[in-house]
């Protein structure tokens, strides 16, 4: 174990250990680094506040094992001693999974909570006991009102990602269950961000808590290129699309605004023949669950979803993240950011602007201390050389296979006969076009606007951008009239009257 010393400093035990070394880790996060002592030690409320993606289960979930692991066998009835509350069904799983990982050879009973999930087999897992119950706030709260679930015996209770679950709406049901809690429990609140009503609700539920801050100068990962395009919002799929055959091995997230722009999005794209699907909330739990376990086994490259749906599923070695509409607050770019660029691999993330946005992408960047390089539209003449090289690779590769024998018989004898008869070069173009033409057909891909050149890199005001917008005329295009001018008019318009009006009274 001399590869995680760093955990061993941390005063973790020999089950936590093996544990950690079975998951492939090798040395803690700063959150990790900062918080595992402090709770190790079982006294005192917390306040952690990291990105995510930085292991914050790991650090609240090893010390609540260990506790476990010390707690006299007397105390152990069968009613949960540690709840945690997470924002979405996604996240409690993926907690519950992970914490049922780490505690490896230790009897710990976990089991997830959550809606639109069977009541039954919520039901018998809480009657049969459990030690620790990972839930969302709606049902957590469903069952303390139905008395499913006693908390009577809480030692720990665990806010993860605590400002999302406010951005949604449970700060009534997470107030409601923490006045349920033992006097003598102990909260910790795991966060992204640090907004006033999570400081408010410390300050209410939480006794001489510690704040453990953990933020990078730069919040987003190093190995993270993050890039932009300037253009109109109706060029936007059409971009998209160009971004997604930019690369061969795109493996991705696009992030809409709405439930409504990704079925939208996710439709255009399975009807051009991309293997994508769409995540959001309207769809029933099992749709989702299946949808992301689709996308871990690599069997769709490509998810559109909101960030509400996305929230806490952790999808390793993505390649790209797209953000189609860019988002209302930096922390969550962020968040967006950062499910690319892990474990060692780079990342693209790539983000949408349309005129009107530039101000606050000014802002984001200043706040994220990123830098978002301005890039140019990938053209047509790029992507299809991409695919050729790609293409040019894989039947490279077909041909060696077949030159080591690892094709039927039939089809060299087939070969042979065309070649009897025709051009080898002919023969070769006939196939490749019937089999990749659309691939590389120029017509896929229609006009857009790259709006690279329109300005310099520096936030216009509102005014500028309006002087640009190419369906408002030019200054010079109006002819310019002079007072004197204007006046004269006035006078002609005048005597025209007067005329009109004396010619209709010698008529009567």
């Amino acid at each position: 174990m001399q590869n995680i010393q760093e955990f061993i400093d941390l005063g973790l035990s020999e089950k936590s250990l093996a544990a950690i070394q079975a998951k492939g880790f090798e040395t803690p996060t700063e959150i990790q680094k900062r918080c595992i002592p402090v709770l190790l030690s079982g006294h005192g409320d917390l306040i952690g506040q990291a990105q995510t993606g930085t292991g914050k289960t790991a650090a609240f979930a090893l010390p609540i094992l260990e506790n476990l692991d010390s707690m006299p066998k007397a105390e152990k009835t069968g009613l949960p001693k540690a709840l945690v509350l997470v924002p979405t069904r996604e996240l409690c799983i993926q907690v519950c999974e992970e914490i049922h990982s780490l505690a490896q050879g230790r009897p710990v009973r976990t089991t997830s909570i959550y809606g639109g999930a069977s009541y039954n087999i919520q039901f018998r897992d809480l009657k049969a006991g459990v030690d620790i119950v990972v839930g969302t706030p709606g049902r957590i709260q469903d069952h303390i009102e139905r008395e499913t679930l006693k908390l009577d015996q809480i030692k720990v209770c665990v806010l993860d990602e605590a400002d999302e679950m406010l951005d949604m709406g449970f700060i009534e049901d997470i107030e409601n269950i923490l006045s349920k809690m033992p006097e003598d429990h102990q909260t910790l609140c795991f966060s992204a961000t640090m907004p006033d009503p999570i400081l408010k609700l410390a300050s209410r539920f939480m006794k001489d808590y510690e704040l453990i801050r953990v933020q990078t100068e730069d919040m987003t990962s190093t190995l993270t290129k993050q890039i932009f395009y300037e253009l109109y919002e109706e060029d936007k799929f059409e971009v998209l699309c160009r971004t997604i055959d930019m690369d061969p091995n795109f493996y991705g997230l696009v992030f809409c605004k709405t439930k409504l722009q990704c079925d939208e999005i996710g439709s255009k794209l399975i009807s051009g023949g991309y293997n994508a699907e769409v995540l959001h909330g309207d769809l029933s739990q099992t749709q989702r669950e299946l949808i992301v376990h689709k996308m871990r086994e690599h069997r769709i490259s490509i998810l559109v979803a909101t960030d509400v749906a996305a929230r806490g599923i952790d999808i390793p070695e993505l390649t790209h993240v797209i953000n189609y509409c860019i988002p209302e607050d930096p922390e969550t770019y962020i968040h967006r950011v950062g499910r690319t660029g892990r474990a060692g691999k780079e990342g693209l993330a790539v983000t949408f602007i349309t005129p009107r946005e530039f101000r606050k992408l000014a802002f984001i960047k200043r706040i994220a201390k990123s830098e978002i390089e301005k890039r140019r539209i990938p053209s047509v003449e790029e992507i299809i050389a991409v695919k050729k090289k790609t293409l040019l690779d894989d039947l490279l590769k077909m041909i060696g296979e077949a030159e080591q024998g690892h094709c039927p018989d039939s089809m060299f004898s087939l070969a042979k006969l065309l070649g009897e008869g025709h051009h080898t070069t002919n023969i070769i173009a006939a196939l490749l076009n019937d089999k990749y033409g659309r691939l590389v057909d120029l017509s896929r891909y229609r006009n857009v606007a790259d709006l690279y050149d329109q300005r310099d890199q520096r936030p216009q005001s509102p005014r500028a951008e309006r002087r640009q917008r190419p369906e408002r005329r030019h200054k010079s295009e109006f002819v310019k009239t002079t007072k004197p001018e204007k006046m004269s008019e006035r006078r002609s318009k005048g005597k025209r009257k007067a005329n009109t009006s004396r010619f209709k009274a010698l008529g009567k």
